[in-house]
């Protein structure tokens, strides 16, 4: 229950961090979803031995975390789910490639001492380097950015509707699932609270009654939906770029073209 419970907190949490009236929030979700999209991309363009380059990647992120007032200790833990698959998704390039780049050392008589360096351990760092840029980024467009603002995005980009309304149910269907599951744990806890645990033979009917009660919910939040307007499309009203959105955009895309290219 509490697991629930801290999930709940925390999406509050990044839901307060997209009302902020920071000026990072105030950019135009248009601008912020491109230059996302390009940043991850031109990260995932790199050799898999340029390290250097990559290293100079890392200015978005840092930017936006330091200007944009974020916390990195609340986005890792946020995201510790997802970052040992991202940070181990090369972890065997060492074992495969056994090139020797360089030696780090001084060499002396056949070459026996020094570090070598070889191409997996490279190759590694630099997939390694990629998966946390993306995922930083990402975390970068949500805390700054509410869904409503995406989806107005992503219709802009002419994405299917269905597939935009999708994406917003979803995303708000998972605080009504969670609140149900709070409600089942915190009912099941008061009338068994000296067992630890749920017993194997209520997982079933619990389950059930999770689904039913949420399809409930979601039946609820539906006819709120059409007695406000709600005709299947995602509607919301148009907002013009300023110039500082077009600066954004314009100015990382720079960066990010001539640390590819230049640097």
């Amino acid at each position: 229950m509490k697991y629930i419970e801290d999930n709940l907190k925390e999406l509050d949490k990044l839901q307060d961090l997209q009302q902020r009236s920071h000026w990072m929030n105030q950019l135009h979700p248009l601008g912020k979803l491109l230059t996302c999209v390009i940043y991850i991309a031109v990260v995932a363009s790199f050799h898999k031995y340029a390290l250097d380059k990559l290293l100079l990647m890392a200015c978005f992120p840092v930017f936006s975390f330091v200007i944009g007032e974020l916390s990195l200790k609340n986005a890792l833990s946020r995201m510790k789910l997802i970052l040992p698959l991202v940070l181990f998704v090369g972890i065997f390039n060492p074992f495969f490639d056994r090139d020797v780049l360089f030696i780090i050392g001084s060499a002396q008589g056949a070459g026996e001492s020094g570090i070598f360096v070889t191409g997996g351990v490279i190759s590694m760092i630099s997939l390694m380097l990629k998966g946390l840029y993306s995922v930083l980024a990402a975390y970068v467009l949500i805390a700054t950015t509410s869904i409503e603002d995406i989806c107005y995005a992503l219709r802009l980009l002419h994405v299917p509707r269905i597939v935009v309304i999708v994406i917003l149910l979803i995303y708000r269907y998972f605080g009504l699932m969670g609140n149900e599951a709070d409600r089942i744990m915190t009912a099941y806890r008061l009338r068994a609270p000296k067992q630890n645990g749920i017993d194997y033979r209520a997982w079933g009917t619990l389950v059930g009654q999770w689904l039913l009660r949420s399809m409930d919910r979601a039946g609820e939040v539906y006819e709120s939906m059409t007695l406000r307007g709600f005709n299947g499309d995602f509607k919301k009203e148009r907002r013009r770029p300023r110039w500082q959105d077009h600066a954004y955009i314009i100015a990382w895309t720079c960066v990010c073209l001539l640390i590819r290219f230049a640097a």
